[in-house]
C-alpha cells in the first residue's frame, strides 16, 4: 500500500452547540472519508440531537456519518452506519440489514477478532490504540500488525487511539485510515493540528 491513507474523523466524547460549526469547517477545508459520532453518553436523546445535527453538516459534503454502537439509531435517524465496539453481534445485524448500511468493528490488537469481523461482514475493521497509552488493558495495536492485515487481508483497515505525529508517520504505508479524536479535539485549534497530523502522513 502506497498511497496516504483517508482521514477518519471522530467526534469528542462531549460536544457543545457550537461543534457542529467547527465540524462545518473542518470538513470544508480537508478531505475526510467518515465522521463518526462517538459520544460519552448513553442519553438516547442527547445522541439523537447530536446525530441530527451532525447528519446535516456530513451529508452536505457527502462525507458518511456512523455512529457508536447505537445500531438501532442508523434508520431510524438516516445515518450510514454504525462502528461496533464489541463485534459479536456483527453477523446478525448484518443479515439483517443487508449490505448497504456501513458496519465497522474494533478488534483490538487481535488479528483473530479482526478477520472474524470481516468474515461476519464488516466493512472495515479498527485495530487500537496503535499509539502509546496507559488506558485501557495496555496492549498496543502495533505497526506490525498493520503490515501483516495490509499485505494479508484486502478488508480496509483503521488505525486509531493515541495517535501522535511518529505513530501516524510508522503507520501511514500500511493503514487505509487513520481515526482521529481527542488528538485534534483536546487541542486549542483543531483545524492546525489536524493539519500537522496530516503532513506527518509524508
Amino acid at each position: 500500500m502506497t498511497d496516504q491513507p483517508q482521514i477518519y474523523l471522530v467526534t469528542p466524547p462531549e460536544i457543545d452547540a457550537g461543534f457542529a460549526d467547527t465540524l462545518a469547517a473542518i470538513l470544508d477545508t480537508y478531505d475526510i472519508a467518515c465522521l463518526r459520532l462517538d459520544l460519552a453518553t448513553r442519553d438516547e436523546d442527547r445522541v439523537i440531537r447530536a446525530a441530527d445535527a451532525l447528519r446535516e453538516v456530513a451529508h452536505a459534503r457527502d462525507v458518511p456519518l456512523v455512529v457508536t454502537d447505537h445500531a438501532g439509531l442508523v434508520e431510524r435517524l438516516g445515518l450510514d452506519g454504525v462502528h461496533l465496539t464489541d463485534p459479536r453481534g456483527l453477523r446478525k445485524l448484518r443479515a439483517d440489514w443487508g449490505g448497504d448500511p456501513i458496519i465497522g468493528a474494533f478488534c483490538g490488537a487481535s488479528r483473530h477478532d479482526g478477520m472474524g469481523a470481516g468474515e461476519a461482514g464488516a466493512d472495515y475493521v479498527a485495530f487500537g490504540p496503535a499509539g502509546a497509552t496507559a488506558l485501557g488493558h495496555g496492549e498496543r495495536a502495533d505497526a506490525e500488525l498493520f503490515a501483516w492485515w495490509s499485505q494479508m487481508i484486502e478488508l480496509p483497515v483503521v488505525a486509531e487511539g493515541a495517535l501522535d505525529d511518529a505513530t501516524i508517520a510508522t503507520l501511514a504505508p500500511v493503514a487505509d485510515f487513520i481515526a482521529l479524536g481527542e488528538e485534534i479535539w483536546a487541542t486549542d485549534d483543531p483545524a492546525a493540528a489536524l493539519a500537522r497530523l496530516i503532513d506527518a502522513m509524508g
